[in-house]
This record gives C-alpha cells, structure tokens and sequence, in this order.
C-alpha cells in the first residue's frame, strides 16, 4: 500500500490554488484566439483582445487572471490502495488552500455562515468531491469558482417525457438568462441524470474537462457540438455586447436516473474557467 504524507497534499494544493488563480488553460487562451480571428463586430473583437491580453498580464506578472479567485472547489480520485499519513485528508485540503491563499495574495471570498456572512479569512473551507478509484495514485484537481457566473446556474428536475428537447430548451433559457452576467465568453457544464445533488455535480465536474475534448460518448460529443452552435446564435457576445462568441465550449457529463426522473443540471463559468491538477 502507497503511502502519502499530508505535508506532501497541504504542499500541492497550495500550489494548484496559485497556479489556477495565475494562468489560463492553453485550450481556453486557444479558443479566444481563435474566436478573435473569427469575430466581425468591432467591439466583441476588442474584448477578446483585452481577455486575451489580461491572461498573458496574469501569467506574465504571476498574478490574478480575475479580482474574484474564487470558493475553491476541490477533486480528489484517491486510489483505495492508498494511506494518508500524518492527518486527515480533509484538513490536509484546507490547510493547503489556506496558505495558497495567503502565499499567492489571493482574495479571500468565503464566509463561515451562509446567513451570519462573516469571512473566514483565508477562504476555507473548500468544497471536496471525493471519488475512490482503484490503483495507488492520487489525482487532485483544484478548480477556483468564481460566483458571478456560478449565481447564474440553475437545475431542473425534468420529466422523462421532456426528453432530449427538454434538455436542450433549459440549457439554452439558462444562457440566455443569463445574458451578461457570467462575464461571457461562458463555459457550460452540463450534468444530465442521477438524482437532484448528482446532477449538480456532473455539471461541476463537467467545468474540469479541457473543452477540446469532447465526450466519448458520440451520442454526447454531437449534443456538446449543437448547444455550443445554438448558444453562440443567441447574440450575447463577449460581456454580453454582442457577437458571434457567448461561449467558448460546452461539456456533458451524465450518469443513470430514476425510471421517474430527468434532472438537469447548468453549472455556467466565465471565460476563466480555472483549474490545475496534479497526480501524487
């Protein structure tokens, strides 16, 4: 059995809490690019410009992509042939959030109470998934969500009967909600089954995928394809100014459900769509 000490975790969060908060994936700065070459109206062009420019500042200057660094969300597949020594995982993650915090001169947004609202002061606690896989490897994946965006989320339960169109008309009335809000060009993330706390989290983890890859299952991967095109045509544009790019991808992820049920969930994210990971 492999065994990893908590200082090693505290160590790696905190540094995938920076590096998150610091640099843009390569396939989001692609796809801004890309969406730049492609943009005709003069002010989503410029916007993207100023995206694109702000992400190279960030990276260049080892600072902030965005002011709001986000709750941090936290993914861990631990393998079951794995022992965490030293302490508990659990405080282990947010101890290695509140030095990343504290390190890189990250905004601490969380607070103790939903309704009390007072900081926490080092933007504990994260939230944690936890997966357990086989093997002796542990993956943690740090994902900083901002809540712009994430206050324009919603899920639905839908009836069986609502079928595919019926997913497919609340994902879009989700966006187009949404409007400028999410701070556009948006990501999507999309969970489709299992129960009502499920689908949430499908839709979450959806966030974590690079946008160039597409589900593999085909049936999803051409799902994925015609709500990116459906909602680009609805015109919000970068910063909701109009243009061809309200959103850079669209990911789906899906699990079983009830014989009863359709849940769907819509987890939108700003054109920074931050997260980092690494393997123990």
């Amino acid at each position: 059995m492999k065994e990893i000490h908590i200082t090693q975790i505290i160590d790696s969060v905190k540094q995938l809490c920076i590096s998150s908060n610091y640099y843009l994936g390569e396939d989001l700065r692609n796809s801004l690019e890309n969406a730049r070459e492609k943009e005709s109206w003069a002010i989503a062009k410029n916007i993207l410009d100023n995206i694109v420019i702000n992400s190279d500042i960030a990276k260049n200057e080892n600072m902030p992509i965005c002011q709001d660094t986000g709750m941090t969300c936290v993914f861990v597949e631990l393998g079951q042939d794995v022992h965490i020594i030293g302490g508990l995982l659990e405080d282990a993650i947010n101890e290695g959030v509140r030095r990343g915090y504290e390190e890189g001169f990250l905004r601490k947004s969380v607070v103790g109470d939903p309704i009390k609202r007072v900081n926490t002061k080092d933007n504990t606690p994260a939230v944690i998934y936890y997966n357990i896989v086989s093997g002796d490897k542990m993956k943690i994946t740090v994902a900083p969500k901002g809540f712009g965006s994430e206050n324009m989320s919603a899920i639905k339960m839908l009836k069986p009967s609502d079928g595919i169109d019926g997913v497919k008309e609340f994902v879009l009335e989700t966006v187009r909600k949404a409007g400028p809000n999410p701070c556009p060009p948006i990501v999507v993330g999309v969970g489709i089954g299992g129960t009502f706390d499920k689908a949430a989290n499908l839709a979450k983890k959806a966030l974590i995928r690079n946008i160039n890859e597409g589900n593999s299952d085909n049936y999803y991967a051409d799902l994925e394809k015609e709500l990116l095109e459906k909602i680009n045509e609805l015109g919000i544009g970068p910063q909701g100014f109009g243009g061809k790019t309200t959103a850079l991808g669209v990911n789906v992820e899906v699990y079983p459900t009830h014989i009863a049920g359709l849940p769907v969930a819509v987890n939108i994210n700003c054109h920074a769509t931050r997260h980092a990971e690494i393997e123990l």
